[in-house]
């Protein structure tokens, strides 16, 4: 039996496993929306302690990081396609949003963290005072 092999076509494989496609990531897939007034994103972390979840806010930028733990022990690897050890991912947050007030929730290896747009960014009606007393004042909704 004759068997031939693809080495790059395998090297594709492995890449995609170890570093993800532009489209989802390998260590840390997330989903982000906006319900209202607030953004929630969330990371799929199955198989993270929640003690081993870091979150960071330095101006803007949101850093995620995380620690699968690499068992020890006597055994063999039969199959390894989760990535293990230590990982992070950093989002770029909008000046619109209130980074005081982030709520974080982890649950079922989903961390799910909800951001409120801050007050400065929301809709408001700004009062134009007339010259003459008998003028109405009009609103204009900005």
């Amino acid at each position: 039996m004759l068997r031939t092999t693809d080495p790059f076509r395998d090297f594709d494989r492995i890449a995609q496993q170890v570093f993800g496609t532009t489209n989802r990531p390998a260590a840390m897939p997330m989903d982000a929306w906006r319900e209202g007034d607030t953004f929630v994103v969330e990371f799929d972390l199955p198989g993270v302690a929640k003690e081993s979840i870091d979150l960071d806010i330095e101006r803007n930028v949101l850093t995620v990081k995380a620690e699968r733990v690499v068992r020890n022990g006597d055994w063999q690897m039969l199959a390894s396609e989760r990535p293990r050890g230590v990982f992070s991912r950093q989002l770029v947050l909008g000046d619109n949003l209130d980074l005081e007030r982030i709520e974080a929730h982890y649950d079922a290896g989903v961390l799910r963290l909800q951001i409120p747009v801050a007050e400065k960014a929301k809709p408001r009606k700004i009062e134009i005072a007339g010259v003459a007393s008998d003028r109405e004042q009009t609103a204009i909704e900005a």
